[in-house]
């Protein structure tokens, strides 16, 4: 392969190293920024000096698409010639392609028919930087794949960004070191840095007004950049819905608005890549970040956020959630004002807010939904992912939740093992639960009819409203090229596909029914709905327009959704607003139970139910789809074991005052206390979690016989104490922890043990002559005395009544003698007898 004259890139200069040390060490990472040349130069410089094709790989099928029309004309040829591309529905490669663009994910389907990557030389992983999961699922293939059957194979990691070094160390660290390397070599992958010749770029926040929309502030800070430069303006927003709005907001400007987004149909992104005859605004998502040149840009606006895959295992939702860029993706699209001439950058938000973004892409393996790659590591052998190299491997938790779709789905045995199933959905390239639609709905309404409801459902933004039969029918009626192709393409993958047959619940909803086959939109949207997301059938609650999904999680419908009040819905899309308690219904179909029950027969349990509600034992035959209720009735004998288990529940949710507590049960309770803080062990912990942890040990014989809350109303919690006490030290208990204790006055006195220490509450002239108080627990713990008058009232407290006596006695003699003048106020209490009446009657006994 000859290469014609280059363009005066800034790779251009590096091709001949880059080509060498790939050739040398058969890894390497080149570090370039946006617009240095390195997706279309350094594949072209590859394929003319090395053997076998070239294939790269790009985050972005819009990416790939360009990338390949590039190269093509700086052959001056067609694409599908020298250079081709392979996208999902969209392929142009002929016998003489050297060069072959492909998305990532193709690549991994690719890989997994044919781990060889036979007549494949060089792999260039472009744009590793973005961290998508499809790109680090690759990665760590096609590292394993180079350690064992094609260690001749070269790949070459292309970054944006200077943090290199992990990337440098998993591509390293299976390669033999340099024969002339002394002391071994190293262990890390050599990294080339090619610096970008960009033009100074001037960037100026613009904070939002109050109230303000976001499509609203990126329209006004759009209009000052089209008023302070020249040139087009790049924008960029995190999704279509806000591109469709900015571009209402600026309809009335004298440019062309342009959108850019990975949904467009091919020509119309062709016209966003191209230079307009009039000045322009490109209103874009990420896809314009690093991957493709936007021509005669001269202005940007970043409005600061982005749209990324996340998952909220507890509710079982998924989807795309705006957030913050970070700091290098700020960098990244504010320099791409400065590509062509010097430009300028406006971004909105704050100046003093840059410096709390993070710094680089959160890795969407962290956050997103793992079931697809639990799909393609049980492919490659490897389930858990074990073995493989990962630059930030895929969390636990959310590849175990993963497995478990899979094997819901048939996908997987009980070992977690690929089907054939299994490998069957892999095959088709969709997420497995719309593969497993795919499959299983063809049976039921055609392969085209589940083929146009599985396109509407991976692309939802199709869809105008919330009714997705709605939807399906102006799709029928409008016939948008985009999705028609989709549909065609699935509709012949499915007629292909010869579906094994299977025991799991998937399997089961693909077997039953078939010969009702409905064809009607509402029919056929609810079905492939349903046979997607079983857990997301859900039935309308009590009130309003709130539903319980069959996952257990609580959805609401919006306003004006034309759904009316439908009894039951199959939900595809659905998520949830930080900080709110249910989630909100995007897109769905109106469904009944008799289809619920046929699209979800794996979900459908029936079971005898005796639980604690409502402050008693409920007894119920429940029929169940998943956490939906479908019948109920009372049970009249229900199973005892039950039945204990309810009211252990009932302790256990309102607390032990459900027993009997006398004044007696309680004090014994307040012993037991006092004599497991003070002297330990054996003496028992009888706090309410100790108890409740111990319910057999003490109340055991009681639980076995009740059977509602008036039975343990009857249960007299003192005697079940009593089977606490640690044998032969209970003995003791009276002498440790006495009930009473006796007063100089002959009175035996309650202590009260809930205090620290235990407290003795006595009438002052009861202790006369007492000067050394009793102790408890063999003298660990003395008493607290709470003194009072002959009206019950407190007139002092003391632990140390020798000192009371000399120094707090005088004032409370002085304060009472003349309130209580028939009783005793000696001046020297220590030398009266104690009495429990007036003076006058104990001077009378």
């Amino acid at each position: 392969m000859k290469l014609p004259e280059l363009p005066d890139l800034p790779v251009r200069p590096a091709l001949g190293e880059i080509v060498e040390t790939l050739a040398d060490r058969g890894v390497a990472v080149l570090v370039a920024p946006p617009g240095t040349g390195k997706t279309t130069l350094v594949p072209l410089a590859l394929a003319a000096e090395s053997e076998g094709r070239v294939v790269v790989a790009e985050p972005r099928r819009l990416a790939a698409r360009a990338a390949a029309s590039r190269m093509a004309a700086l052959l001056g040829e067609k694409v599908g010639e020298t250079v081709g591309y392979s996208v999902r529905g969209d392929r142009k490669v002929g016998s003489r392609t050297r060069i072959e663009v492909v998305t990532s994910g193709l690549l991994v389907r690719r890989l997994q028919s044919d781990p060889e990557l036979a007549g494949v030389g060089t792999v260039v992983l472009d744009e590793c930087h973005e961290r998508h999961l499809d790109a680090d699922l690759l990665l760590a293939l096609l590292l394993d794949a180079r350690s064992g059957l094609r260690p001749d194979l070269r790949v070459l990691a292309t970054s944006a960004t200077v943090a290199a070094d992990r990337l440098a160390q998993l591509l390293g660290a299976g390669e033999l070191p340099p024969t002339d390397s002394p002391g071994g070599g190293s262990l890390s992958a050599p990294v080339l840095e090619v610096r970008g010749r960009t033009y100074p770029v001037d960037v100026r926040y613009l904070p939002s007004l109050p109230r303000e929309r976001v499509e609203a502030q990126v329209a006004r800070a759009t209009r000052a950049a089209l008023a302070g430069t020249d040139g087009d303006v790049l924008v960029f927003l995190p999704g279509v819905g806000e591109i469709n709005r900015t571009a209402g907001l600026l309809r009335d400007l004298d440019v062309d608005v342009v959108p850019l987004h990975g949904r467009l149909g091919g020509a119309a992104q062709d016209t966003a890549l191209r230079p307009g005859s009039r000045r322009r605004v490109v209103l874009s998502t990420a896809v314009a970040e690093s991957s493709l040149t936007v021509p005669g840009v001269r202005a940007v606006v970043d409005s600061g956020l982005a749209r990324v895959p996340r998952i909220d295992h507890r509710r079982g939702l998924s989807g795309l959630a705006t957030v913050r860029v970070s700091s290098a993706v700020a960098e990244q699209r504010a320099g791409r004002a400065g590509r062509e001439a010097p430009g300028a950058a406006w971004r909105c938000w704050p100046e003093y807010e840059h410096q709390t973004l993070p710094a680089y892409p959160e890795p969407e393996i962290r956050t997103a939904e793992l079931t697809r790659l639990a799909l393609e590591l049980a492919c490659w052998g490897t389930p858990d992912g074990t073995g493989l190299a990962w630059w930030d491997a895929p969390p636990e938790g959310g590849l175990a939740a993963g497995r478990a779709v899979l094997r819901a789905l048939g996908a997987l045995d009980s070992t977690d093992r690929i089907t054939p199933r299994g490998r069957a959905m892999s095959a088709l390239g969709l997420h497995p639960r719309l593969a497993r639609a795919l499959l299983d709905g063809a049976g039921h309404v055609g392969p085209r009819a589940a083929a146009e409801m599985v396109a509407l459902m991976d692309d939802d933004s199709l869809a105008s409203g919330v009714d997705a039969a709605a939807a399906l029918r102006a799709l029928r009626a409008e016939r948008p090229t985009r999705w028609t192709k989709e549909v065609q393409r699935l509709a012949k993958l499915v007629a292909a596909t010869d579906v094994p047959s299977d025991s799991s619940a998937a399997g089961e909803s693909a077997s039953t029914g078939q010969s009702a086959v409905v064809g009607q939109p509402t029919d056929v949207a609810a079905l492939m709905i349903a046979l997607a997301h079983p857990e997301r059938l859900a039935r309308r609650r009590a009130t309003g327009s709130s539903y319980l999904m069959a996952g257990g999680t609580a959805v609401t419908l919006p306003p004006g959704s034309g759904l009316g009040a439908a009894e039951w819905l199959a939900v595809a899309v659905a998520d949830r607003d930080p900080g709110r308690a249910e989630g909100r219904i995007r897109l769905a179909a109106i469904a009944d139970e008799e289809l619920a029950r046929e699209a979800a027969p794996g979900l459908v349990t029936r079971a005898d139910e005796v639980q604690w509600e409502s402050g008693d034992v409920v007894a119920r035959r429940v029929e169940r789809l998943g956490a939906i209720v479908l019948s109920e009735k009372v049970l009249r004998e229900p199973d005892t074991w039950l039945v204990e288990q309810a009211v252990r529940e009932g302790l256990q949710t309102e607390g032990l005052d459900l027993l009997r507590w006398t004044d007696d049960a309680r004090n014994l309770r307040q012993r037991l206390d006092f004599l497991h803080r003070t002297l330990g062990a054996p003496w028992p912990a009888v706090d309410d979690d100790a108890l409740l942890a111990d319910l057999d040990h003490w109340l055991g014989p009681e639980l076995a016989t009740a059977r509602r809350r008036s039975d343990l109303a009857r249960i007299d919690a003192g005697t079940a104490l009593r089977r606490l006490l640690p044998w032969p030290e209970a003995a003791r208990l009276d002498d440790l922890a006495p009930e009473r204790l006796e007063v100089p006055s002959g009175s035996r006195v309650r202590l009260d043990y809930s205090a620290e220490p235990p407290v003795l509450a006595v009438k002052v002239q009861e202790i006369f002559g007492w000067t050394d108080p009793p102790t408890l627990a063999d003298g660990r713990s003395p008493i607290l005395l709470h003194l009072l008058s002959p009206a019950q009232r407190p007139v002092a407290v003391t632990a140390d009544l020798p000192s009371f006596w000399k120094n707090g006695w005088p004032q409370v003699r002085a304060d009472l003698r003349g309130r209580y003048p028939k009783h005793a106020w000696p001046e020297d209490p220590t030398t009266v007898t104690a009495h429990r009446g007036t003076a006058r009657r104990a001077q009378n006994r």
